[in-house]
């Protein structure tokens, strides 16, 4: 009996709580946007290009892992309150045990297999994914600025005359990457502000044009500050560091225009510091950067600031 003469066990809210706590948890979880076609790929976006599944494979395989040591650390934690709680009928203190080597050797050496699983995928897959192919089929020069974008397109366009090795605007970029630049590459260019919109889709920033099927190098420079370079459904991003450059390639395999942005806090206007990346078939490509040669955007923006001493002696070391 309660104190005020009811039968009630205190134990009954808790329970009913409890309860209502699970029906709110599953409410959240089966109301959501997500169909059991997005489910597989864990929040990630559709994959756009060829290297992105390897993307997915290690982001869906670090989830299976969570998984598994969170279920093991939950049905540990249940077994423990469950067939260890105290009863009403046993009131003494239970055994204090003050250590246990095949436990406390358990709880050691797992974490760190785990771990080390962990990292050898994560470095595979990031040797694979940042390993460049000799002679590109497109190479853009991305600057990042405060706040916005420039796209310097490397490439040998009809009406538009120089060498991009030799180009004063290009020299913040190292020489190895300049040795797969394609002969007599005039270049064309396209800039933008914060508030540049897609003239298609109203979408913020300036847009990158990449053709499908063809495999695209980023050489990424900055003009100020460290931003980073990410085109959310390639399911890659690259830090862009003044006086450093970084460099990736990617195939896109699907048509469409998709967002990207600035994923490194760079100041005040970070959150303005969009884009759009729209991929078309080969011959659509070339027709943009014939567009570009009429608008007179020919040659090369700067790229950036002049490379760091460390960043110099890298260089001489890999020549």
């Amino acid at each position: 009996m309660s104190p005020n003469g009811s039968d009630r066990s205190p134990r009954r809210p808790m329970r009913r709580k409890l309860l209502q706590a699970l029906t709110a948890g599953l409410v959240l979880a089966t109301a959501t946007g997500c169909t059991y076609e997005d489910f597989p790929r864990l929040g990630m976006p559709t994959p756009t290009t060829e290297e992105a599944p390897l993307i997915l494979s290690l982001w869906q395989g670090s989830w299976a892992a969570a998984l598994a040591v969170g279920v093991l650390v939950w049905g540990l934690i249940l077994w423990s309150a469950f067939f260890h709680r105290r009863t009403r009928t046993k009131v003494e203190i239970p055994p204090q045990t003050r250590y246990n080597m095949p436990i406390e050797a358990l709880y050691t050496v797992v974490p760190l297999i785990i771990v080390s699983v962990l990292f050898y995928f994560t470095a595979r897959d990031e040797s694979e994914l940042l390993s460049l192919k000799k002679k590109p089929d497109v190479t853009v020069n991305v600057v990042g600025f405060q706040w916005s974008w420039c796209f310097n397109y490397v490439e040998s366009v009809n009406g538009s005359s120089g060498e991009a090795t030799t180009a004063k605007e290009l020299d913040a970029i190292p020489d190895r990457y300049k040795e797969d630049f394609p002969a007599g590459a005039g270049g064309v260019y396209d800039c933008g502000t914060p508030s540049t919109r897609n003239p298609q889709n109203g979408n913020p920033g300036p847009t990158l044009w990449l053709p499908k099927g063809k495999t695209v190098r980023f050489v990424l420079t900055s003009r100020d500050v460290i931003h980073s370079f990410w085109v959310v459904p390639f399911l890659m991003k690259q830090d862009v560091i003044p006086g450093h450059t970084n460099a990736f390639e990617v195939t896109p395999n699907k048509e469409g225009t998709f967002m990207g942005k600035c994923a490194e806090l760079c100041g005040v206007d970070h959150s303005r510091m969009l884009f759009n990346v729209k991929v078309v078939s080969p011959e659509r490509y070339e027709q943009h950067l014939n567009d570009l040669v009429k608008k007179g955007q020919t040659g090369y923006v700067p790229a950036g600031i002049e490379q760091a001493g460390p960043e110099k002696n890298r260089e001489s070391n890999i020549l």
